[in-house]
């Protein structure tokens, strides 16, 4: 019988800050562009930012998928006995819930681009092919839908990582370690 690792596998954990650092970036740009920018006077600084954030969250529909399979064929750390199984079944829907906002929030995003009549690209490199044509109708929808949702994965992942500090400074276990790093 073959013991459980206590530490998730360096591409795991390489994914998972990855996918960490790109979503905080996409994030924040995108929080600015909608924020404190506006189309009124040039509108092109807007337009680069914006471009710039979906050049950058995009990536993430890529690196979730891999994620995701990754996840699934390869075992995970056990959650501490320390934790009640109540506790346990709630970590277990919070990472549901971070994957389906992590897949939720770049495809509507690209809905929201593709719908008002723009490419949703990728790192500059190629475009997303486009699965709807400029639609007022679709965008009225996917506009709030996108935003909304945003916000959500802003609580969701600032839940998460406030989890993981409790785990580390309060109940000083093995959670925030096992995606850091493995022992020599």
């Amino acid at each position: 019988m073959s013991q459980q690792s206590q530490y998730y596998t360096r591409t795991a954990q390489w994914l998972h800050w990855s996918m960490a650092l790109i979503f905080i970036c996409a994030w924040i740009i995108g929080f600015y562009s909608g924020n404190f920018l506006s189309y009124d006077s040039d509108g092109s600084f807007k337009g680069q930012v914006i471009s710039l954030h979906k050049n950058i969250a995009t990536v993430i529909i890529f690196l979730v998928v891999l994620r995701i399979f990754w996840r699934y064929t390869h075992p995970t750390p056990q959650l501490p006995d320390s934790m009640s199984p109540s506790m346990k079944k709630l970590a277990h829907w919070a990472h549901l819930g971070l994957y389906f906002i992590l897949l939720a929030l770049p495809i509507t995003g690209c809905l929201f681009s593709w719908s008002a009549g723009h490419p949703a690209p990728v790192l500059y490199l190629f475009e997303i092919p486009r699965l709807v044509q400029d639609n007022p109708d679709l965008l009225k929808i996917v506009m709030p839908v996108h935003i909304y949702l945003s916000w959500f994965a802003g609580l969701l992942i600032a839940g998460h990582v406030l989890a993981a500090f409790k785990h580390h400074f309060i109940d000083k276990d093995n959670v925030l370690k096992s995606m850091l790093r493995r022992p020599k």
